[in-house]
């Protein structure tokens, strides 16, 4: 799947599902401060992470992440470790 798809799949949900100002999302924005989210909005995260893409995002992964580019680029790399 190509990046732009990616970003275009997530940015959307964010702005529909968690109610994100798609104004404040950019590749150098921190992904924490924009989002905002609780632990129970993570858990809803993975889970439309895992039904748009075909892949799991565990705690780990979330504790790298610090900008928007770093969590595309996450997804980018689990579906093409997963089709690998």
């Amino acid at each position: 799947m190509e990046r732009e798809k990616i970003v275009a799949i997530v940015n959307d949900f964010l702005v529909n599902e968690f109610e994100v100002d798609g104004d404040e999302i950019s590749n150098e924005a921190n992904l924490k401060t924009t989002l905002g989210l609780d632990s129970l909005d993570y858990i809803d995260m993975v889970v439309i992470i895992e039904s748009n893409f075909g892949v799991k995002l565990g705690e780990a992964d979330f504790k790298k992440m610090i900008t928007f580019d770093d969590f595309y680029t996450t997804i980018e790399n689990k579906i093409a470790n997963k089709n690998a």
